[in-house]
């Protein structure tokens, strides 16, 4: 007689340290011998896994679900079984599976109406349950890792804890106090911008002067932090002297009162005159001050827009050149109580990046991304960032932080935006934003002749950096063996591709979704003199033919993100800069290293562009980082 297959035994989960041996078993009845197949989360054959017991050492959470069938198709799955790895130091290995609390529940003061949270975790082998208790009293309901208690009151304070068990032994956490704050004061009238924007530029390619390797990263991970802010952000790599100066220009636009505008720059710089100067990655050997963009003219033309907070931050060199003016000052327009600087460095010092753990990071950005999405009071937010930076044991003693401001209003990053009774000029904003941040939709092309779909996406690395995903969508059975080429007309140049490109860049490039089967980066997108056009090259072996076929698509995708601002035609050439760059013509064909004399890992790199014209004998030698003096005879300085 026949019977059906009777799962007897469920498979019980566990939760163990990482490489902990764990064995998962099952009993069954039915008619016959039975025959068992174990599964993994994706429901793939456990390789080996044919018996009632499966053993596995894992170093991530895993799920486990059982087959048991007989000879007469008749089948039974048991309930998945969860092995989950929590990292606990210091487990013994003689360890058999008695709960081991790894996270205990933490003292909290908590305020009026707010909710709280207290967490326990364990290890156990069968995993543990949780019953948590209040001034000794069991809480009902209450048997997850986690208790949360909302809209705290004078009746929440009390001792927790929380009592975790399984087969083998119970355990207890901990206790954990929680306090309940005297209500606050009545808050103060909230300050509030009607709109936030942000230029972040990055040079590091430079042709004249060694290169830099942490910029990308530094506007890459602060433009993504603004963005959480509520910022409108416009982030920009390599740009020349014009390019700089059509961006800025393009960004003062974008200003108007009661906006909160953030200018980072992050690359060469230098101090001349009392006035700051940033180094555009095609300023000549040597520079002169027309060659460079000056930071206060820039907060002077932010302060003329009427913004509400205006913030300058400079992860660059201040170095003296033939220092004879004053020492820098703050020059708004009038007594505005709204500007901020925050400099990487003091006045002739150098600012530094380093290397560590494969990641490239300016010490000063660094530390502005660890606490720029505090609650706190734009200055304040500094002052943390100066005494993180002054504790760093690679700059300490040769790089200090300087905050200069005239705020009169605690205002702060964070602060929320309004829009009511500005929206029309918010419109204006809008669009003119958009206008740098627009990218291409989705397209897909058919290739009829061989029944293939290709699907391309689109994504922004950097207002001027587009990424573009190719993925074979549907296939035929013509065609076999498909591979995907993505070209453009014209060629753009990647500046990723230089030697010495840390590893984290490529992370950045990858899609965030499924694998693509052909990526193209587009670098530099600022130079587009007109339309970009993807090439697309389906390469595929013909089933019929038996032959190994090209074929060919293009498209069209206009003038995608910083190009459709066309900041190439926003602005003439400098003739005092022509004038300069022909000093320098005997030069022309030198092209510096990249990211020259960089440290090992964890040693500081200075992000000063050495500026002393060598002699023809020694023009091609590598520049020490010792400071020199600019080559300048001008030294009219700024005139407000």
């Amino acid at each position: 007689m026949r019977t059906e297959v009777v799962i007897l035994q469920q498979p019980i989960s566990v939760c163990v340290p990482p490489n902990h041996e764990v064995t998962l078993s099952v009993q069954a009845i039915g008619t016959g011998s039975l025959r068992y197949q174990w599964f993994d989360k994706q429901q793939t054959e456990v390789e080996g896994g044919t018996e009632p017991e499966l053993t596995v050492t894992l170093q991530r959470t895993e799920k486990y679900i059982c087959r048991v069938s007989d000879l007469y198709y008749n089948y039974q799955f048991t309930e998945w079984v969860k092995v989950r790895i929590l990292d606990v130091p210091g487990v013994s290995r003689a360890w058999r599976g008695v709960p081991l609390i790894a996270i205990h529940p933490v003292c909290q003061k908590v305020k009026p109406g707010e909710t709280f949270t207290l967490r326990c975790t364990a290890l156990g082998k069968p995993t543990p349950t949780y019953q948590w208790y209040k001034n000794g009293h069991l809480l009902p309901k209450q048997t997850t890792e986690t208790l949360s208690i909302e809209n705290a009151s004078a009746d929440s304070a009390g001792s927790y804890l929380c009592a975790v068990s399984n087969a083998l032994e119970e355990r207890w956490s901990e206790a954990a106090e929680i306090e309940i704050a005297p209500p606050d004061q009545p808050p103060t009238p909230t300050l509030m911008a009607t709109d936030k924007v942000a230029l972040l530029i990055g040079n590091l390619n430079y042709n004249h002067h060694p290169g830099l390797m942490a910029p990308t990263m530094d506007v890459h991970e602060l433009g993504n932090l603004l963005q959480q802010l509520g910022f409108r952000v416009v982030a920009l790599l390599d740009l020349t002297l014009q390019e700089m100066q059509a961006a800025i220009d393009k960004f003062l636009q974008l200003l108007d009162r009661g906006v909160y505008a953030i200018f980072y720059y992050a690359g060469h710089g230098y101090e001349h005159s009392g006035r700051n100067y940033l180094v555009a990655i095609d300023a000549p050997r040597p520079y002169r001050t027309e060659n460079c963009v000056c930071v206060q003219r820039v907060m002077h033309s932010m302060q003329e827009r009427q913004a509400q907070l205006n913030v300058i931050l400079l992860d660059t060199c201040r170095k003296w050149y033939k220092q004879k003016g004053p020492s820098s000052e703050i020059k708004p327009l009038a007594p505005l109580g709204n500007t901020v600087y925050g400099y990487a460095t003091s006045e002739d010092a150098e600012a530094f990046e380093v290397q560590d753990g494969g990641k490239s990071t300016g010490i000063f950005t660094k530390y502005l991304n660890k606490h720029i999405l505090q609650l706190e009071r734009v200055t304040h937010v500094l002052e943390q960032v100066s005494a993180d930076l002054g504790k760093d044991p690679l700059v300490r003693g040769r790089q200090v932080v300087e905050i200069r401001h005239t705020l009169t209003e605690p205002r702060a990053l964070t602060d929320p935006v309004r829009t009511s009774g500005h929206t029309m000029e918010l419109r204006r904003r809008d669009a003119s934003w958009k206008q740098a941040n627009v990218l291409p939709g989705r397209k897909c092309l058919n290739f009829q002749d061989c029944g293939v779909q290709i699907e391309l996406s689109f994504s922004a690395l950097f207002s001027n950096v587009l990424v573009v995903f190719g993925t074979v969508r549907n296939t035929s059975t013509v065609a076999q063996d498909c591979t995907l080429i993505l070209e453009s007309e014209p060629g753009m140049q990647d500046i990723f591709s230089a030697s010495g490109r840390p590893e984290e860049i490529d992370s950045l490039l990858v899609s965030t979704g499924e694998t693509p089967d052909s990526t193209l980066r587009l670098c530099c997108l600022q130079r587009l003199q007109g339309s970009l056009v993807i090439k697309v090259k389906l390469h595929y072996f013909h089933t019929e033919t038996k032959e190994h076929l090209t074929q060919s698509r293009e498209l069209d995708i206009g003038r995608p993100l910083i190009a459709s601002c066309k900041l190439n035609r926003m602005r003439a050439v400098d003739r005092r800069q022509e004038r300069c760059v022909h000093t320098v013509d005997h030069m022309a064909n030198i092209r510096w290293p990249h990211h020259q004399n960089h440290p090992r890992p964890g040693q500081p790199y200075t992000r000063k562009a050495e500026n002393k014209l060598q002699s023809s004998a020694k023009a091609t030698s590598v520049s020490s980082n010792e400071p020199e003096e600019n080559d300048e005879n001008d030294s009219s300085g700024f005139t407000m």
